[in-house]
């Protein structure tokens, strides 16, 4: 994985490649309108990260705040990381159908979603699941995962 040592989101955008930073900056757009409030946009692990603040949420096993989403430019490819996806099998289930459904190719590790062009992603789609778990039901579904 390619990662960034920008220190802002601004930063990062910044530096990509113009082609590149049109097509980050359209997922980012459809995270923004779509993230639930108490989630906050940050640049950690080299990316840019959709979190909660470790003010809200502070017990972690990492003393990092717990990760929602990301998006990155890696070396080749694009990918948007849906921890909800990862965490949860029914959402996981209900994404990979809706995304089957938009005729789209899913190229899909654990929790990233992987694109070399804005065309191969439904926009739509990655909107609805990010407007889908509020920072409580993030919390909860950690929570079960480490109990």
């Amino acid at each position: 994985m390619v990662s960034s040592n920008a220190q802002t989101v601004d930063d990062y955008l910044g530096d990509l490649p113009n082609d590149r930073r049109d097509q980050i900056a359209e997922v980012r757009d459809v995270i923004l309108k779509n993230l639930p409030d108490g989630y906050v946009e940050a640049m950690n692990w080299g990316m840019i990260s959709y979190e909660i603040p470790l003010e809200r949420w502070p017990d972690t096993y990492n003393g990092k705040p717990l990760m929602f989403a990301a998006l990155a430019s890696q070396k080749n490819h694009m990918a948007v990381y849906l921890t909800s996806v990862y965490a949860n099998e029914e959402t996981a289930e209900w994404f990979r159908s809706e995304y089957e459904a938009t005729g789209k190719k899913l190229d899909m590790g654990k929790s990233c979603v992987r694109f070399k062009s804005i065309e191969q992603l439904p926009l739509e789609l990655i909107g609805e699941v990010i407007a889908g778990t509020s920072v409580d039901e993030l919390i909860a579904i950690h929570q079960s995962s480490h109990s």
